[in-house]
């Protein structure tokens, strides 16, 4: 669509670029997915077109951390956790291009790779699945992130003794520039590794990184306050104070209960606006849930589930269809009473099993809650497809090794020049539009 004043034309369009380059074209027919990767998504290209002298300003996309902290549009991730630790690096591509090829069809902004700690200290019940420890999450993230071209948001629990050369390695090899910073467990207890508020300050002296934090409304209830000795719930207090450290968003743990992140929005935004600060977005977490296992891992993970709220869904002919159907009205009943409260929200889908239904109910209740939260926003909004190119000489391996074709790695010069040349046409076309759309009328 088009606006169109004297002196100048805002124009939004949605480009397609195709590349040929030698035998690439005949590569990628026999390679579909390794060498172009679809998605879709809500972002529009603005480019100003002038008129009658044509000045063209390509608004480059927005990197994943400052998707995360621009309050004005919100923000959707699909969370993933990376492979066992000791997975050779074969399998471990191999079960990252099966997470890509499953999720490219969805709207997201990235991907949420997640931290998996024993936490031993989080409660005295056993865990319901066995731990096992898992590889680097900067490490999987940058396998996600070279086959999908979608960036990650790289979760980091601060107990680790090797934090601040992790910190290092993932901005120098894994290049990810947008972290996720988990407290410990639990305050009882010894951990090695910097506090959260060191590991902050770390981040946030670090060039190019941007970092923000957990939050968890289960600790913003009068249950949790009395349980802590205190007269009124202070997760909103915890989140300010890391606003001031230099967190950009926060990412909540899944919700099962409205009510406990309606009072901590509330709460958080009305302690914003009297420290005079801008709040900071929050990412709101939900996660399906089919089984009485998962059910019971989701409350030993902290989640507050009602008791009529578990039974309504595992009761249910279809679990996950009735948990999908939950937890897009728990979002529609706190987008209804958060209404003009002034806090950013996105949104977050995760899996917490392997369990196959589980894992498909997570795109489905991806696509409808994104759904409810942009038609909440009161304006039009459009899912455009977009072709995603590989990485510049990227190769395709074949179990043949002896026909393995290279794709020729493509001068970013030239991808310029191709993109420009495109803009310069249709730029012309909406000035020609333009011109005959005036002399029209006076006929």
């Amino acid at each position: 669509k088009g606006e169109f004043k004297p002196g100048g034309a805002r124009v939004y369009v949605s480009t397609t670029i195709h590349h040929h380059h030698g035998d690439t074209e005949t590569i990628a027919n026999n390679h579909t997915q390794n060498t172009h990767t679809a998605c879709f998504s809500t972002e529009r290209l603005p480019i100003r077109v002038g008129y009658p002298n044509t000045n063209i300003t390509i608004m480059a996309d927005e990197p994943l951390h400052e998707r995360l902290s621009n309050p004005a549009r919100p923000v959707f991730l699909l969370g993933d956790v990376p492979p066992g630790e000791g997975t050779p690096p074969h399998k471990c591509s191999e079960i990252a291009n099966k997470f890509v090829s499953r999720s490219r069809m969805l709207a997201a902004d990235g991907y949420i790779v997640y931290d998996i700690q024993d936490e031993p200290g989080r409660t005295d019940e056993d865990r319901p699945f066995p731990f096992r420890r898992v590889m680097d999450s900067s490490t999987h993230a940058a396998l996600l992130a070279n086959l999908s071209g979608r960036e990650c948001l790289v979760y980091k629990c601060v107990a680790d003794p090797n934090f601040d050369s992790w910190l290092e390695n993932n901005k120098t090899i894994g290049r990810h520039t947008a972290i996720n910073l988990v407290g410990r467990a639990s305050s009882e207890g010894k951990y090695e590794g910097p506090t959260i508020s060191e590991a902050m300050n770390m981040v946030a002296s670090k060039e190019d990184v941007h970092f923000g934090c957990v939050c968890i409304a289960e600790r913003h209830t009068l249950e949790a306050a009395q349980q802590r000795g205190k007269t009124y719930p202070t997760e909103h207090v915890n989140m300010v104070r890391k606003i001031k450290a230099g967190a950009k968003w926060f990412i909540s743990q899944a919700v099962y209960d409205a009510e406990p992140t309606i009072r901590l929005l509330k709460d958080y935004a009305t302690l914003c606006k009297q420290k005079g600060i801008a709040p900071s977005k929050v990412v709101l977490t939900f996660a399906p849930v089919s089984r009485k296992k998962t059910m019971t891992f989701i409350k030993w993970l902290g989640v507050r589930v009602p008791t009529e709220t578990e039974e309504l869904i595992l009761s249910a002919e279809k679990p996950i269809e009735k948990s999908i159907e939950y937890l897009c009205d728990v979002l529609r009943e706190i987008l209804s009473e958060c209404s003009g409260v002034g806090v950013p929200l996105g949104i977050s889908c995760e899996s917490v099993s392997i369990f196959k239904s589980e894992i498909d109910g997570v795109h489905e209740l991806f696509r409808r809650l994104q759904t409810i939260l942009l038609d909440s926003r009161g304006s039009p909004w459009k899912v455009q497809w977009l072709e995603v190119m590989p990485p510049a000489g990227k190769i395709d391996d074949d179990a043949d090794g002896g026909e393995n074709e290279a794709l020729v790695a493509l001068d970013p010069s030239e991808r310029v020049r191709t993109l420009l040349l495109g803009i310069l046409v249709g730029s012309a076309t909406v000035s020609v539009g333009v011109i005959l759309g005036g002399k029209g009328k006076h006929v």
